[in-house]
């Protein structure tokens, strides 16, 4: 912990975006961290306050879980649907996104003849999620749209109109549809929006895995957007502690969520139900540390959470352009050192990640050796880290812009990159392409 007092703190001027701010983080200092879209980073603000709340739930248990945490946990959710344009008893807070998504799906009454669509880059667990759930009884259909990059948004959008008019609605069936806001990879941003009215047009429902948006898409807006579930991370852009999300259920579609996973001891049958049952149930569904949730946003001494050191820093419409033309400017000079390409070269897909094409064969397939040979050589080697992935031929890197990096950082991460690349190929016996 640090004696950094957040009243003090945010009473001063703040830092100029960049590695000033890096001091507000508690990074090796021989780490170049270009992957916060991973697992986040905690500022040291915030792990202070979370400190300061873990001894205050230590000193007295009973006190913190029985009365003082429900009220704690009330504000948080109405800061978040502030943030994301919703009303406060639509938002819950979960573990991660793919509990949300999880808990969505698992929730709907599947019959034959139902229709579950994902898309070819769904996130890999979802995916699987996606897939079990069509390998159990009542055995739903599983579909998927095919997504692949470069491509642009009046592409996909309409790749997609197509593909549902391929697919109706079978008549007292339903159909499903999960889609990302903002791919985890390739990182780039999907026009969900439009899909989501597709989705509405046709009678389908929409499950949006929001993971990457809050804390990178600005102006968000629920209630207007109107998805029919949409789940997002705190711990990656917000600055909250891992791991927090948010699940976003909208009135209408409340009892179709009947249970929290775990089930809570406040569920009550949907047949005994006199009052609203959605909130409640996650407010208590089991022994957990809810510092997490509760770091997102103030609480107890109104500062050092999340939220207060995101407006201190400039605010959302600040932080996210500063990160947004340095991902541009960062994947336009990574390109150059690796003599390759930026995925989305107009910019038109991208918040704050940015994809770059690696000097890696592209006639050289995936596999959990060369998986590992990067990792290891990236982070114990050379110190660095962007995520590495095979898409649609190519090898390619994600980089995360944040508050704390500058262009030097993709200068490094490149250098580094080239070395691992050519160090990989030497190992396993084989040459660059030509």
């Amino acid at each position: 912990m640090t004696n950094l007092n957040p009243l003090d703190l945010f009473k001063q001027t703040p830092p100029k975006l960049g590695y000033e701010v890096l001091k507000y983080y508690a990074f090796d200092p021989e780490y170049t961290n270009l992957n916060n879209g991973s697992y986040g980073s905690l500022p040291i603000p915030v792990l202070d306050a979370v400190h300061k709340l873990t001894l205050q739930v230590e000193a007295n248990p009973d006190l913190f879980h029985r009365l003082e945490f429900q009220p704690l946990l009330i504000d948080v959710r109405r800061r978040i649907a502030q943030l994301i344009g919703a009303d406060v008893d639509e938002v819950v807070l979960v573990a991660n996104a793919s509990m949300g998504i999880n808990t969505v799906l698992r929730n709907f009454e599947w019959e034959n003849g139902d229709t579950i669509i994902g898309c070819s880059t769904t996130y890999g667990s979802i995916d699987r999620t996606i897939h079990y759930l069509g390998d159990v009884k009542p055995y739903p259909t599983v579909k998927q749209f095919t997504l692949q990059f470069p491509t642009t948004h009046r592409e996909i959008v309409a790749n997609f109109k197509e593909f549902v008019a391929a697919n109706p609605n079978v008549e007292g069936k339903k159909t499903v549809v999960v889609m990302d806001s903002i791919v985890s990879v390739p990182g780039v941003k999907l026009p969900w929006r439009e899909l989501v009215q597709i989705c509405k047009e046709a009678g389908f429902y929409s499950v949006i895995d929001a993971a990457h948006s809050i804390g990178q898409e600005t102006d968000i807006n629920l209630s207007d957007a109107q998805p029919d579930f949409w789940i997002s991370n705190c711990h990656k852009w917000l600055s909250a502690k891992r791991s927090a999300a948010v699940l976003y259920v909208p009135r209408r579609n409340q009892h179709i969520v009947k249970s929290s996973i775990p089930t809570s001891y406040s569920y009550v049958s949907p047949a005994d139900r006199k009052d609203a049952n959605f909130v409640i149930q996650y407010e208590w569904n089991g022994t957990i540390d809810y510092t997490p949730f509760l770091s997102v946003a103030p609480v107890i001494d109104k500062t050092g959470k999340a939220l207060d050191f995101r407006n201190w820093l400039g605010g959302e419409h600040k932080i996210n352009e500063y990160c947004h033309d340095l991902a541009l400017k960062g994947g336009k000079r990574l390109a150059e050192i690796l003599g390759t390409r930026v995925m989305d070269p107009e910019g038109d897909l991208t918040l704050n990640m940015v994809n770059v094409e690696l000097p890696f064969p592209k006639s050289v397939r995936p596999t959990a050796e060369i998986d590992l040979k990067f990792k290891e050589k990236l982070l114990r080697k050379y110190k660095v880290y962007s995520a590495h992935f095979y898409h649609n031929g190519c090898w390619w890197t994600r980089c995360s812009a944040q508050v704390w990096n500058e262009l030097e950082d993709f200068e490094t991460i490149g250098k580094a990159w080239l070395n691992v690349c050519a160090e990989t190929l030497e190992e396993l016996g084989l040459k660059p392409e030509e």
